[in-house]
């Protein structure tokens, strides 16, 4: 078997997000692949639209009912204990591809001796084949035979997982699975996998549809989302202690922390969570310094995180009370700024 496409599938029958999603997966021009779907305890009729899928194309698709829900994370790993492919990859369920994205990455990889290929990513809030806004998932510079400086780029700048196909030992030859129950889990273990790769190519073209609309997790903000992301950026230094590259890749895996653990979690926090509480912005603060006391002095962060940001987090790290009502003070003067100019306009 050549390919194994994993889908973990939780309530996304409404507005034929999942056909979109299973109908550019089954209309793919290889043909020696195979689609595990999991469902993770839906409680729309996805797990029907899925059992119709598996009548209609049992010699490639294969169903899994998760007995209980364990997350994206969770539903991931019920997929890769069945996969026979000598590729693995994913895609979320209310995304699609173009129906030649497989081939072209195998072919791609198996031409260069690539053990991990990707390429660009659309946004789009419509169902359709028309190329949206076009995101760079990867950079060029990042390609080839994996070096030292390669591999710093590729922990700083990772891209989507679901952008890329991997050879099947970078995965399934380690103990190391995706975290369950919560969302970000690709944060927290794509490092890992980046690592064991030799040789990574990349296509500067977008095949792959990322679908945007008000369900999804990154437009989702709640305390819960928050805590998930904390957690995936624990896993995701966990993972570098037991696999022996923290210290190799320090202000790397610094860096990657502080935004996903700290700074993309307490700016989204004051941002989109209504009922704010002092005790958990505290709290963040205090992990943030006790995993690594030193990282305002990293240069990545001097150079990636916003000069207002960090002048915000300054006064966090000396005093939660004071950095919200500042905070709210300034959230409350762009906001009247924005209707002003809205009368104006």
């Amino acid at each position: 078997m050549k390919l194994s496409v994993i889908v973990p599938v939780y309530n996304m029958a409404s507005e034929e997000k999942l056909i979109w999603c299973l109908d550019s997966l089954v209309n793919q021009t290889i043909s020696d692949y195979e689609i595990i779907a999991v469902d993770d305890c839906s409680t729309d009729n996805s797990l029907e639209i899925l059992r119709d899928y598996e009548k209609r194309y049992p010699e490639k698709f294969y169903v899994i009912a998760s007995p209980v829900n364990k997350k994206q994370g969770g539903a991931k790993n019920l997929g890769l204990c069945q996969a026979k492919g000598d590729w693995i990859g994913f895609i979320d369920s209310d995304d699609w591809v173009t129906p030649d994205y497989y081939e072209r990455l195998l072919t791609l990889a198996e031409e260069t001796g690539a053990d991990m290929a990707g390429c660009d990513y659309h946004l789009t809030g419509e169902h359709s084949m028309k190329i949206g806004q076009v995101v760079h998932n990867n950079k060029k510079s990042q390609t080839g035979v994996l070096t030292k400086e390669k591999y710093k780029s590729l922990i700083l700048d990772s891209g989507s997982l679901v952008v890329k196909i991997y050879k099947r030992h970078i995965i399934l030859d380690f103990s190391n699975r995706f975290p369950e129950n919560i969302f970000y889990e690709d944060n927290a273990i794509s490092n890992s996998w980046m690592l064991r790769a030799k040789h990574f190519e990349y296509l500067e073209e977008p095949l792959y549809y990322y679908y945007q609309h008000d369900t999804s997790t990154v437009h989702t903000i709640t305390q819960k989302r928050c805590e998930d992301r904390m957690e995936a950026a624990r896993v995701m230094v966990k993972e570098a202690k037991e696999f022996g590259y923290l210290q190799e890749y320090y202000p790397e895996i610094e860096s990657s922390f502080t935004t996903l653990f700290y700074v993309n979690t307490l700016f989204s926090y004051m941002a989109g969570v209504k009922k704010k509480s002092c005790g958990f912005v505290r709290e963040l603060g205090q992990e943030m310094r006790e995993t690594f006391p030193g990282f305002m002095e990293n240069p990545y962060y001097q150079e990636r995180v916003h000069a207002e940001e960090r002048k915000l987090i300054k006064m966090h790290m000396k005093s939660t009370l004071y950095f919200m009502m500042y905070y709210r003070i300034l959230w409350g003067y762009r906001n009247f700024r924005k209707k002003l100019q809205k009368k104006r306009g």
